[in-house]
Order: C-alpha cells, then sequence, then structure tokens
C-alpha cells in the first residue's frame, strides 16, 4: 500500500460511505478507507506520519471508533492528527465524550459533502499551522538551551576567575603574614558556619547560598592590607605600642585600596563584597571600632560576619604574640563583649553554632599537629 503525505484516512463499516467521502475529499485529499477499528489501527501503527485527518465513524463492528480515539489517546497520535466524527449519534453527551477525548470536530449523518470538505481543509491547515508554530518553539527553545549553557560556562569560568584571583591574593598575604596561612582558612570556616546560621534564623538578612559563598571566598581577603605592613610591626611578637597599634590598624584602608586597583578584573559583587570585608571587618556595633566607627546595621552583613570568625580564630589560634585561648573562654569572652561588641543576632547564631566552631578549631588542630 503506497501512502503520500496529505491523505485523509476514512473509517466508516459501511462502504457507500466512505464513497461518498472519498469523492467529496477527492480534489483536495487523496482518502484512504477503513472498514473498522482494527483496521484503523493498523495503518496508524505503519503510517501515522502520512495521514492529514480521520474522519471516523463510532459505531463499526470488530472495534468501534472509541476504541480507535482510545488507541490515539494513548499513542499521544491525538496531538498530531486531528478526527473529525461522522456519526448518526444525536445525544449531546455522546458528542461531550468525543470532544473531551480529544476530537477536533462532530459531525452528524446524514451530512453535507461541501461542508465536510470546507471543515477537513480548515482543521488540516489549522493542525499545520500548529505544527509550524511548534518547530518554530523547539528550534527557538533550542537556541536559547545552548545560549543558556554557553552562559552558565560563562559565569562558571567568571566565578573560578573572581576566586582564582582571592586565592592569588590571599596567597600573598599567607607569604607576608607568618600565621596567616591556615588563619585565611579557617576564618573562611567559620564564616560559612555563622552565614549559614544567620541564613536559616535571619531570613531578613536575605543570604541566598550564592551570596554566601561569595562572602566566604571573599573572607580571604580581609587582612590583604597587610602586606603594606612593614615587618618590624606586623611580625613583632610581642604587643604593640600605641604608634604601632594605630599604624597596624591602617591596613584596613589600604587593602580597600589595593582592591579599588584591580577593579575591572573580576566580577562587581565579588569585588564589592571583598572591599567591605577587607574595611569593615574591624568595626563595632557599637561604633568604637576602625576605621570609620560605624554604628549598628551600617557595618556591612559581610564584614560583620568575617569580624566574629576572624575573632574566634584570633582568640583560639597561637600567635606571634600569644599562646592559643581555650576555645570555652573564647566562647565566653566574644559574647560577653571582652573583644568588642557584636551584633545581637549575630550572637545569637553565634550561640547555636558553638559546638560546630569547635569542631572546626579541632580540626585544624589536628592538621597543625600532623
Amino acid at each position: 500500500m503506497f501512502l503520500c503525505f496529505d491523505q485523509c484516512l476514512s473509517v466508516d463499516d459501511i462502504e457507500l460511505n466512505r464513497e461518498i467521502l472519498a469523492v467529496a475529499l477527492g480534489d483536495t485529499y487523496p482518502v484512504l478507507e477503513a472498514g473498522n477499528g482494527n483496521q484503523a489501527i493498523e495503518i496508524l501503527r505503519e503510517h501515522s506520519e502520512d495521514i492529514a485527518a480521520i474522519l471516523l465513524d463510532l459505531i463499526m463492528p470488530e472495534k468501534d471508533g472509541y476504541a480507535v480515539l482510545q488507541f490515539m489517546k494513548e499513542s499521544e497520535l491525538l496531538e498530531s492528527i486531528p478526527v473529525l466524527v461522522i456519526s448518526a449519534e444525536s445525544k449531546t453527551e455522546v458528542e461531550r465524550e468525543c470532544l473531551e477525548l480529544g476530537v477536533s470536530e462532530f459531525i452528524r449523518k446524514p451530512f453535507d459533502s461541501v461542508t465536510v470538505r470546507s471543515r477537513v481543509k480548515n482543521i488540516v491547515d489549522l493542525f499545520k499551522y500548529k505544527k509550524r508554530l511548534e518547530e518554530k518553539v523547539r528550534i527557538q527553545t533550542d537556541n536559547l538551551r545552548r545560549q543558556n549553557k554557553l552562559l552558565e560556562q560563562q559565569t562558571i569560568k567568571i566565578k573560578e576567575n573572581n576566586e582564582n584571583i582571592i586565592d592569588v591574593l590571599g596567597t600573598v598575604v599567607e607569604y607576608r603574614n607568618l600565621e596567616s596561612g591556615e588563619h585565611i582558612k579557617r576564618v573562611k570556616g567559620f564564616t560559612r558556619i555563622l552565614a549559614e546560621c544567620a541564613a536559616k534564623k535571619y531570613p531578613e538578612y536575605s543570604l541566598t547560598p550564592e551570596k554566601i559563598n561569595i562572602i566566604v571566598a571573599a573572607s580571604a581577603l580581609h587582612d590583604i592590607g597587610k602586606i603594606t605592613i612593614r615587618d618590624s610591626v606586623l611580625l613583632k611578637p610581642g604587643r604593640l605600642d600605641k604608634d604601632e597599634f594605630e599604624y597596624m590598624k591602617s591596613h584596613t584602608v589600604k587593602g580597600c585600596d589595593i582592591l579599588e586597583q584591580i577593579d575591572g578584573a573580576w566580577d562587581d559583587e565579588y569585588a564589592k563584597v571583598s572591599r567591605a570585608i577587607c574595611r569593615y571587618h574591624h568595626e563595632r556595633y557599637d561604633g568604637k571600632g576602625y576605621p570609620d566607627g560605624l554604628i549598628g546595621e551600617k557595618i556591612p552583613l559581610e564584614a560583620q560576619l568575617v569580624s566574629v570568625a576572624d575573632v574566634y580564630d584570633a582568640l583560639v589560634s597561637e600567635r606571634i604574640y600569644k599562646d592559643a585561648i581555650e576555645k570555652e573562654k573564647a566562647y565566653h569572652m566574644i559574647l560577653m563583649g571582652e573583644c568588642g561588641v557584636f551584633s545581637p543576632k549575630l550572637m545569637e547564631c553565634f550561640r547555636e553554632s558553638k559546638e560546630e566552631f569547635e569542631a572546626l578549631a579541632r580540626k585544624y588542630e589536628m592538621i597543625h599537629e600532623e
């Protein structure tokens, strides 16, 4: 059996009805005939892509029109092949049932040949237009997917570039300051613990996972300004005198100046967060920090988070000028404000994260011992 595209399939157990439809449509569409539901289903299994429309009777021997519709529904053919039911059924519920199954038109017998031909042509043209639109949408969707994939790849590269810049600059500090190597890693870990707790506890902070990742990465640069501090002060084994301390405090502003010099080399958000952390991580909630004496929530959240992490690590870690303090004591010193006043909200997060802070500190102690 030779089939060509734009054929109509006429399914009716009465040969005369099939002949009338063949004559009515012959000038526009070649008509393929099936005398029952089984024959129709067999044709659809083999050649559904060649069928432009189906004219279907409902009441037939062997398998009726309902069985054909059910087969087409299960095979998802009703999405691509319009069905016009031509039936002597006069009940409204029968028509409604057919339309609910996915039938495009319901024509009652006896039918007018001109009307049938007109309806078939309109429906076939409509389905062709629908297919063209679907193909255009598919092509555009594929193009958008490819473009989105490229954008995702570019975003990943930009993120990697941002973090590479941060890591390189952080490494400079490690070599410059004998105690900063593990300090940077620990501060990143403490910052993440505190930020993730704050994200869950205080939605108003809008700490998304992406924002937290940026803050954690940028925390590595909090002390970048120390590369400008002369060795006699930076590496002094004892306490700094007043003048030396004032000089040491300048690392916040100088570090921010360094980061401003590389604007444009990395993502704006990374740059903004890094500068805020660098300049403000020594500010305190009561306005008694430095360099600008900011008060309360005027201190950027990212700087507040890193500030707590930095102070905790400074207390529990051995430094050139001091021994490590017991974790329990360090915990209470921070809560009691002995290291400056911090945000009450972040202190609540610090309380809830006590065990995580201590576990991370122990982890790095073990690494150091090895």
